[in-house]
Order: C-alpha cells, then sequence, then structure tokens
C-alpha cells in the first residue's frame, strides 16, 4: 500500500506522541517535529506508510535518548491479557465455531494498536473486548472476511509463518495458534516477531510472556519497522516467507508492507484508520480477514 497524504497529518500527531511518551522536555518535541519536516519533503509516496512509520520511531529515539518508551506499556499490556486468558478460551470453547471464534478475537485485539491510538487505554480496550465483543466482530462484508477460502489454505498447509503485530495482542495470537494446533498438532507454526524496538510492536520477549514458544517456533524478521517491509527483513527470515504454505499477516501495518505481494497471504486486522478502509472500499473498523492471490480490490 503506498503513502497517502492523509498519512502525513498522522505522522506528525505519531511523533508528537512518542515524544510524550518518551519524557521528552516541549523543546525536544518540537525538534522532533522540526526535523520530521524537514525529512517528509524526500519521502516518495510510492513507499508503504510503515517506512515512514520506522523513520520517525528512529527520530524521535535519537532525539530522546530513549531507545524503547513502550517497553512498560509492552509488558503491562502481555500481563492484562495474560489475566483474561482463561475467559478467552472459555469464549472459544463455548462457541460453534472454534476456529472463527479464535480469529475474530485475535482481530479484534487488534485494536490495542499505539501506533494508530496514542491514548489508549489498555486495561479498557481488554475489558471492551470481552464485554462488547459481539459489537466488535461486525457483521462480517464476505468480500472482506474469506473464512472459507482460509480454512481451505489452512488445511492444505503444512507450514504457517505467523506475522505477529502488538504486545497484549500476542496473547490472542496465541489462542489462534491453539486452535489451528488442535485441528492439525502436526502443522508447523513459525511467529515472526519485530527485531527492534519499533512503537508496541511485539519483541521476542513479548511473544515468550505470552506464552507463543509452547505453541510456535519463535524467529526475528530483521525489521525494526511498524510493518514487515522484506527490503529490511533478513535472509534467514525471507527464507522462512518463501518456503512458507501460508502466511498469516497480523495487523494495519504488515498489511500496508505486504499487500502487493504475490504470496500466499492472508491478512488479518481491523481496519482503523479511514485511509486504510478507503484504500481497500470497507468501512472503518472493519474485520478483515483477506487474501490477495487474485487481486482482488487492492490498489
Amino acid at each position: 500500500m503506498r503513502t497517502y497524504l492523509d498519512c502525513i497529518p498522522c505522522f506528525f500527531k505519531q511523533a508528537l506522541e512518542a515524544s510524550r511518551i518518551s519524557g521528552a522536555s516541549r523543546i525536544t518535541q518540537k525538534k522532533v517535529l522540526d526535523e520530521l519536516a524537514k525529512i517528509l519533503p524526500k519521502v516518495s509516496l510510492n513507499t508503504p506508510p510503515p517506512l515512514m512509520g520506522r523513520v520517525i520511531y528512529k527520530l524521535v529515539s535519537k532525539l530522546t535518548k530513549n531507545l524503547d518508551p513502550y517497553r512498560e506499556i509492552k509488558i503491562k499490556s502481555n500481563e492484562l491479557a495474560l489475566n483474561i486468558y482463561p475467559k478467552l478460551k472459555r469464549k472459544v470453547a463455548l462457541s460453534k465455531d472454534r476456529l472463527k471464534k479464535a480469529i475474530e478475537l485475535a482481530i479484534a485485539a487488534n485494536s490495542i494498536d499505539y501506533g494508530v491510538r496514542n491514548s489508549l487505554n489498555i486495561e479498557e480496550e481488554l475489558k471492551r473486548i470481552l464485554r462488547e465483543e459481539e459489537k466488535t466482530i461486525k457483521v462480517e462484508d464476505k468480500r472482506f472476511f474469506e473464512y472459507e477460502e482460509f480454512k481451505k489454505a489452512l488445511n492444505k498447509a503444512k507450514t504457517i509463518l505467523y506475522l505477529g503485530d502488538n504486545a497484549g495482542e500476542v496473547v490472542f495470537d496465541r489462542i489462534l495458534i491453539e486452535e489451528i494446533k488442535k485441528i492439525d498438532k502436526n502443522k508447523k507454526i513459525i511467529y515472526a516477531v519485530k527485531s527492534k524496538p519499533i512503537i508496541n510492536d511485539a519483541l521476542v520477549e513479548d511473544a515468550l510472556q505470552a506464552g507463543i514458544h509452547k505453541v510456535a517456533e519463535i524467529i526475528l524478521s530483521g525489521v525494526d519497522a511498524p510493518g514487515t517491509i522484506l527490503s529490511l527483513c533478513s535472509k534467514e527470515f525471507l527464507k522462512v516467507y518463501k518456503n512458507a504454505d501460508l502466511i498469516i499477516s497480523k495487523g494495519q501495518g504488515n498489511f500496508e508492507a505486504l499487500s502487493d505481494k504475490k504470496r500466499p497471504i492472508f491478512y488479518l486486522f481491523m481496519a482503523k484508520c479511514k485511509t486504510v478502509a478507503n484504500h481497500l472500499g470497507c468501512k472503518l473498523r472493519d474485520i478483515i480477514l483477506f487474501h490477495n492471490l487474485n487481486n482482488k480490490v487492492l490498489k
């Protein structure tokens, strides 16, 4: 997905909020915005938004001297999500279609995203997911919720690459992986996380805290951007990416980075900004389970 003009104000908002979370003074916050204003004219609109996200957070880290400003937020997100893990498991167990329910919960948890909502209250968001899950998961638009196609691809796949997104959300990913393994325990599932801190994206320690290692192999993507930009990935990751029978791409940033790639990718996320919703042709906060093998509405 290319960068739209409407993304530019969001870049400044992200830079400002990340600076504040880093504890920067007003003078430093202003400096971050000034430096970003100098960089933006050099950025092509043909590049995906996560590439600019990488630039923003490198700039914030450099000027604030804080390499991982979201560290405590990520730890708390994981802890809070683990606290409701038993309730989530019961929701899945009591549903008529366990796999579908696990997918829906995993997508609902995609709202835990500081890249889009910097004022997010994780505890309240998790309570809302539990309390209003049926409202959160709207009636699926069949154009964007391709569950039957996903099941067919899943049944055929022996090796699955699962691209993780945010901390906290990884607990919901674990539940979905557990359901996939329940269908076929012999499926090899590889869970990829970012290699360096970027917003509240999951790192190895987040995946371990969430218990992902109990159900999947954890690898590094080599990326320090809020999306899996292949040109930045490690050779080791790219080998896994190219050989996987099925790729589950979690989160809006991964969609933005990979939407034009011709691989067996299913995108799982919530359309959290109007620009992405307009790009896809869906509604804001629609849930997405979508693949691009037929070059459908993707632009």
